[in-house]
């Protein structure tokens, strides 16, 4: 279950569309440095440039393993967001394709809900650095919930 407190810092940032409190719970998203802010009705993550997230140092690329916490991650916030779950969504499966190298520059993702059942959802989303019609990654990741209580929107 998500504690009482969680819920209301969840409520309150979605409110005011700054989402650093909540990001501030979670040990891993201040490690590689994700970013979470409104753009418009949606949520856009970013990953600021980072040398400690690179795992090329030749061309320097980030590491794939980083892009895929960071997508995995930008999922999981994006449905504690927008489905108000009575619990932290669980991730049961994550798949990512890389489709080309991601530079040492600001990445960003957007999520995308394709499927909420009762107990399965099932989340795309696709990560790009300076054009989003030409992401640098795309996953698929199934996560197991709670029942719904509202939506937040």
């Amino acid at each position: 279950m998500i504690p009482a407190q969680v819920h209301r810092q969840l409520r309150e940032a979605h409110a005011r569309g700054d989402y650093s409190a909540l990001l501030g719970l979670i040990p891993y998203a201040g490690l590689i440095g994700i970013q979470c802010s409104r753009d418009g009705d949606d949520l856009l993550f970013r990953l600021p440039a980072n040398p400690d997230n690179v795992g090329n140092p030749l061309l320097p690329a980030i590491h794939g393993g980083v892009i895929a916490g960071f997508m995995e991650l930008s999922a999981a916030l994006y449905l504690l967001v927008f489905s108000e779950s009575a619990s932290i969504p669980k991730i049961i499966d994550f798949s990512i394709d890389y489709l080309r190298a991601g530079h040492l520059r600001d990445t960003f993702a957007r999520c995308q809900l394709w499927r909420q059942g009762r107990r399965v959802t099932n989340v795309a989303i696709t990560a790009w650095q300076a054009d989003a019609a030409e992401p640098i990654a795309t996953a698929r990741a199934h996560f197991k919930i709670k029942e719904l209580v509202a939506p937040l929107k």
